[in-house]
């Protein structure tokens, strides 16, 4: 398209050029250079996924109020699920067009718009703007609270701020092989859970953590969790390794422990191999079925008690789906939901929704108020092709 097309690299460079605080402008601009766009404004998805917040542009004032809208039933929490982009028409105002903005499955919020005319070429472009904005806001939010201020719409307490440092920074993500999605709620008064995952060139690693506690104190314990099993992780160590060295790490500390579940399944084989410090089974989907996927349990990490922890092989085959929970969304009131009912209710969604709708139903039983921390991580295994036929010959899946 020469000049008409978007013009990746003169994006990139203005957003480099600007202030990290100004990446909708550069993104608008470029817009409105080209196409005559008006009204541009980027919603950010706030942290319990119920709010769309307006983010400021350049020259606005925090302090001017800011612009909130519920999500359930509105047209972005449409354009969030469906990944398309939506457009209606206006005699007065042209067309109105909101794109989802979002990285890897991450669903950072919505680019919504108005412009003159919308033909095919500018539906494209708009498309790809919204998606070039996702990289951007990536990689300004490290600089800035920006984006950290527009997912909070409640008060958020000191436990719970802890704990959300600790998580992924991306709280979905896809790749050929699998997608997967994780939640912790409430997302405002947490203190203990943690899941966490990184993909390396030949695996992917993931764990779900529930540290002894509630308060500020288990959000200690559970930093010390996650950040010996990373730092065991990223020395190259295995998953026993990782297991004892965040063991190792808690009874350093004198007191308190946590259950944990580890995971590493090779990308070309589909092999899974787990640790279950005593942690709740994981449930798999598969053919329509649920069930408990049986483990031998070793005891949580830091247990005042001689331990050992051993990797066992699990059976995961292509097209399955993975749910791996905390005690949270076992007890109490939440005991009374049929987990495997709304697995087999939700097989057909992504798994950032399937994570939204047991998040919700969990919500609901408890009366919108939870006695404990719960978290949920969903994985579709979509399985790598003749390196996992030949582990399952090997017997490993």
């Amino acid at each position: 398209m020469g000049d008409e097309g978007l013009g990746l690299g003169e994006v990139l460079r203005a957003a480099e050029e600007a202030a990290p605080t100004e990446s909708v402008d550069v993104v608008a601009r470029n817009l409105e250079k080209r196409f005559g766009v008006r009204a541009v404004s980027f919603w950010l998805v706030d942290l319990i996924g119920r709010e769309a917040v307006r983010l400021p542009r350049a020259g606005e004032s925090l302090r001017d109020g800011t612009q909130r809208t519920g999500l359930r039933g509105s047209v972005y929490d449409r354009v969030l699920r469906s990944q398309r982009l939506h457009h209606e028409y206006d005699p007065d105002e042209g067309y109105r067009v909101i794109a989802p903005v979002t990285n890897r499955g991450d669903c950072i919020g919505v680019l919504e718009l108005s412009v003159p005319r919308l033909d095919d070429e500018v539906r494209e472009e708009i498309e790809k703007a919204a998606h070039a904005l996702a990289y951007i806001v990536v990689t300004d939010r490290r600089f800035t609270d920006l984006y950290h201020w527009g997912r909070r719409t409640t008060s958020i307490s000191l436990a719970a701020e802890i704990q959300h440092q600790l998580l992924p920074s991306a709280s979905c993500c896809e790749a050929p092989q699998f997608t997967l999605a994780g939640g912790l709620l409430p997302a405002d008064e947490v203190g203990g859970d943690t899941y966490d995952y990184t993909l390396e060139a030949d695996a992917l690693h993931l764990s779900i953590t529930d540290a002894m506690g509630h308060d500020t104190a288990s959000a200690l314990l559970a930093t010390l969790t996650v950040n010996a099993l990373r730092g065991a992780r990223r020395a190259g160590l295995g998953l026993t390794e990782q297991a004892h060295a965040a063991h190792r790490a808690i009874r350093a500390h004198g007191h308190g422990m946590t259950t944990g579940q580890l995971l590493r399944i090779e990308l070309d084989t589909g092999r899974c191999r787990l640790v279950n410090a005593g942690h709740p089974w994981p449930l798999r989907l598969r053919d329509g079925r649920v069930e408990e996927v049986p483990l031998r349990i070793n005891l949580p990490f830091g247990v005042p008690l001689p331990v050992r922890y051993e990797a066992q092989d699990i059976d995961l085959r292509a097209g399955d789906r993975l749910l791996l929970l905390t005690d949270g969304m076992c007890e109490r009131e939440a005991a009374t939901l049929d987990m495997a009912r709304l697995l087999r209710d939700t097989r057909g969604e992504h798994p950032r929704e399937v994570v939204r709708a047991l998040a919700d139903a969990v919500h609901h039983v408890c009366g919108g108020v939870l006695a404990d921390d719960a978290t949920i991580m969903v994985l579709d295994w979509h399985g790598s092709g003749l390196g996992e036929r030949h582990a399952a010959d090997a017997g490993f899946s």
